[in-house]
């Protein structure tokens, strides 16, 4: 229920998880067996990856193997999360108590206080986790918004050629519903579903990390983003959950709660549909009416500029965060012990290369 740093799972991958940036064979020991990591001279120790992966998900059966995968992920993550958080401090970007306070209020307020201490005591976590993993979400996520979200710029000439380019599309028999999904089985697949091997086994699994997902897309994380990495549909995870434009007879023929979650929202809601164990997070990006279209209408303007905006955020995201891990230096023991032990999760905090 807890979150980790939101709306990066994917530039981690693209990333990579190696061990430094430096010249291979100078690698320096860690400080402590407890180190996994070393980010600019901080230390990322196995206490932090335990306590992140406590927050992503409730505890659940796992071979050893993938649940060496999921803190290898998490590592990762982290290590992103430190370079956003120290470049926000480069910018003197700020965060407000009183927004931290909305924010973890937000975060809980589907919950009784009965509920919520019961939620984090299953992770063995503490208020005070949920506080500081808020904090540094919403920092990494400002410096996103900074350095990325607002410098994207969609020009008239953009919106054109776009239009010019998927002009059948914009031909409509009948009105149509744009939608995205993020879906959450409480069954475990045979195979990989998503990008970060997240997969729930169970109803409860199932509705503890419906409830972080709701949480991370509060904070402001990537729709796509989250369905890249989390979504148990494997077709349309790879796709960041996009369905693209459903008719309206198509959407006629689904269970009545996904088709009222659709019909009944406005475009850029989100909304959680429960059923049988498992669980649908529906985004409406947007509606289109039977017809014709130009990009003179206003509808049809906002929803290229949308689209455009989306994929060039999404390449613009992972350009500039592999480039401040280019002007970093990385050690990642944990990923190195993996490598060394040729794959076989270790049962002992790693040590260094060659120890």
């Amino acid at each position: 229920m807890i979150r980790l740093a939101v709306a990066l799972t994917c530039v981690t991958l693209l990333a990579g998880c190696r061990s430094t940036t430096t010249t291979p064979g100078a690698v320096p020991p860690p400080s402590s067996p407890n180190t996994w990591a070393v980010v600019n001279g901080k230390d990322i120790t196995k206490d932090d990856v335990e306590r992140a992966f406590r927050r992503e998900a409730a505890a659940q059966q796992r071979s050893p193997e993938e649940e060496a995968g999921g803190k290898l992920t998490v590592l990762n993550d982290i290590i992103v999360q430190e370079l956003l958080l120290a470049k926000a401090a480069e910018l003197k970007i700020e965060l407000p108590a009183t927004e931290l306070d909305n924010a973890y209020n937000e975060a809980k307020k589907n919950m009784t206080e009965e509920q919520f201490t019961k939620e984090l005591a299953s992770r063995n976590l503490s208020a005070a986790d949920m506080r500081e993993s808020l904090r540094r979400d919403m920092l990494a996520n400002r410096v996103i918004e900074r350095e990325v979200s607002q410098k994207i710029v969609i020009t008239d000439q953009d919106i054109t050629q776009f239009f010019e380019a998927n002009r059948a599309g914009f031909s409509r028999a009948e009105d149509a519903y744009h939608i995205a999904q993020i879906v959450v089985s409480p069954v475990k697949a045979a195979q990989q579903v998503n990008r970060s091997g997240n997969d729930a086994g169970s109803a409860a699994e199932a509705q503890a990390k419906a409830a972080m997902l709701m949480e991370r897309l509060k904070a402001g994380a990537p729709f796509a983003e989250l369905a890249a990495d989390f979504s148990e549909d494997p077709e349309t995870s790879q796709r960041g959950g996009d369905l693209g434009f459903v008719p309206i007879s198509a959407l006629q023929k689904v269970p009545a709660p996904l088709r009222d979650a659709v019909i009944n929202s406005q475009p850029g809601s989100v909304r959680v549909v429960s059923m049988q164990g498992g669980h649908t997070i529906v985004l409406l990006v947007a509606k289109d009416t039977a017809g014709q279209k130009d990009p003179s209408m206003p509808a049809v303007k906002d929803m290229i500029t949308r689209t455009l905006r989306d994929r060039r955020e999404q390449l613009l995201r992972a350009a500039y965060v592999n480039s401040l891990r280019n002007k970093a230096t990385v050690y990642n023991y944990y990923a190195d012990s993996l490598v060394a032990a040729q794959g076989k999760a270790p049962s002992l905090a790693p040590a260094a290369p060659g120890k």
